[in-house]
């Protein structure tokens, strides 16, 4: 495969992720799919990011998404033994 073939496939998974984790987040759901609002949404994100505050709001946004990565994670881990118990 050449080395562009396999940069173009590292792009792709990368944008399929952060995709899925708009979906993961409920975002999707919560505005309908409607385009222009997530991307103003996320304009809004950037701009926070760029002003004197953007160290709070990562420290807050990593948390939260910490938190619900390990959610997600321990409701796995329920379920597959939940599963092996069966």
């Amino acid at each position: 495969m050449r080395t562009w073939q396999v940069e173009r496939r590292k792009r792709t998974r990368h944008l399929i992720e952060l995709g899925g984790l708009v979906v993961k987040a409920g975002i999707v759901e919560l505005t309908n799919d409607d385009r222009a609002t997530i991307y103003g949404a996320l304009f809004w994100i950037a701009d926070k990011l760029r002003s004197e505050d953007n160290q709070r709001a990562r420290e807050l946004w990593a948390g939260m998404g910490k938190e619900a990565f390990m959610a997600e994670r321990n409701q796995e881990l329920k379920g597959h033994r939940d599963r092996a118990k069966r």
